[in-house]
This record gives C-alpha cells, structure tokens and sequence, in this order.
C-alpha cells in the first residue's frame, strides 16, 4: 500500500502484542524528550502512539510504527513525524472512522482515530478494505 524504507526512519517499531503498546509509548516519549519538546507536546505525541500502535494490535493484529525528526524551511524548525503501517482489514469508512465518537468495537468511546486528529499539527489517513492502513502525522516543535 505504501512503500516504507526502515533506514529512513529513527525508530522502527514493530506492533504484534499488547506489551509492544508501552514499549512504543516509553520509546516516542524519551525521543520527543530527547529533541525538546514541551511537556504538553511529548504528551501529545506519546497519546498518539499509544492510540495508533493500540489501533494496530486491536484491528490489525500486527504493523510497524515508524518515527523520525524532520527539520523543515530555512530556519530549520524541528518536527516528529510518525508513520503506523498495517496489512489489516482496512476502514470502510475513512470519513466516519474519524469523527468522534464512532467505533465498531463494543466498550469503546470511539475517540481513538479523531483523538489524534485533534492532538497532532498534520494527520493524513488511507485504507483500503483488504489491504490495511496508513496514518501519518506530525508534531511541530514550538519555540523556546
């Protein structure tokens, strides 16, 4: 569906069990930490994490996280930007999918994908039915 080279990226995270969720969200927040991020956006961005690799396990059963700074324009300005592949049964509904408050699994509050939409500076999702999706987003750091 998309053609990711691990080189490219910081962290390569592979999501196959429920332990692999706090692994992912211990790793992204020391690497946000690391690159200076406020206390809010490591916050930010860690929530992320643990929603879209707790997407993967749930739906999927099994993808990869992809993370990396990026350093943008002349000025250089920092960003995390991070990848969640799977080969899973894909989303339908892409437009409902994120809108709050929708789910299709049973105690759930259906905030996960809208959740992150709200979190993250930039959020682009694709899905096709039977070959699985892709989220990316970014997190801009904020001045100093």
């Amino acid at each position: 569906m998309i053609d990711v080279n691990p080189q490219d990226y910081d962290i390569v995270l592979k999501i196959k069990d429920e332990n692999d969720i706090a692994v992912s969200r211990q790793m992204v927040k020391s690497f946000a930490q690391k690159h200076n991020f406020s206390l809010a956006d490591v916050t930010k961005i860690t929530t992320t994490v643990s929603e879209l690799a707790r997407n993967i396990y749930r739906y999927a059963k099994e993808g990869y996280i992809y993370v990396r700074k990026k350093e943008t324009g002349a000025d250089k300005a920092v960003s995390i930007e991070i990848l969640a592949c799977d080969r899973g049964p894909g989303i339908e509904n892409v437009e409902l999918a994120v809108v709050g408050g929708y789910t299709t699994v049973e105690r759930s509050l259906g905030l996960g994908l809208s959740g992150i939409r709200r979190l993250m500076d930039s959020f682009n999702i694709k899905s096709e039915v039977g070959k699985g999706t892709v989220v990316a987003v970014e997190k801009r750091r904020r001045g100093f």
